[in-house]
């Protein structure tokens, strides 16, 4: 293991997730200016919430910070370093572009505004979820960055906890919310990849 790389990695994450946090500050501000018209944070929404943080947070940083658990530990070479940072800087420029999109529309749990509009442009013209997109991006990141079995492969169980439990209740919400509009919608986009999926 070339304890080197290994260190490099922690510091790659922490300077990603500083940067993530600060993309983040903004949308989180102006949407609390916004008052919610309807919300469905049921117990599998909190749930699944408490999972992705768990497995691209809570996890990561108990190890980055207090080496738990370091019998998953592993090498970290300069390729998997390399992808790990396209990966995570592609997720942020993605996540970026998906907060400016969504302007005051966003909500980090399954909430619809007073006044909540359609985003079918920008980053949303071919996917429906590209928000989804970025933090898998991020996950696939983390495992590559972080050279602990547990903490860079959590981002992937946790996240993509949310993501199964979430996506049929959000999908089944917007329908409701705009019914053919975003059926229309839906038939000409995929959800997270571009033409595939």
């Amino acid at each position: 293991m070339d304890p080197d790389l290994s260190f490099a990695g922690k510091i790659v994450w922490c300077v990603f997730i500083v940067i993530w946090g600060a993309l983040r500050w903004r949308p989180n501000v102006r949407a609390r200016r916004h008052a919610i018209k309807t919300t469905h944070r049921s117990p599998k929404e909190r749930l699944s919430l408490a999972l992705s943080f768990t497995g691209l947070g809570l996890l990561p940083g108990l190890w980055v910070f207090a080496q738990f658990p370091s019998r998953a530990d592993h090498g970290v070479g300069p390729l998997a370093l390399a992808i790990a940072v396209a990966l995570l800087a592609g997720s942020l420029v993605l996540f970026h572009a998906t907060h400016r999109a969504l302007g005051r529309m966003w909500s980090n749990s399954l909430d619809l505004r007073q006044g909540h509009e359609l985003i079918t442009t920008s980053v949303y013209t071919h996917l429906r979820h590209p928000m989804y997109t970025a933090f898998w991006l991020w996950a696939l990141g983390q495992a590559f960055v972080l050279g602990n079995w547990v903490a860079g492969l959590a981002g992937l169980l946790g996240f993509g906890a949310l993501f199964f439990l979430r996506i049929g209740d959000e999908e089944a919400m917007m329908e409701r919310e705009f019914g053919q509009s975003y059926r229309d919608y839906a038939k000409k986009t995929k959800r997270i990849i571009p033409g595939v999926y």
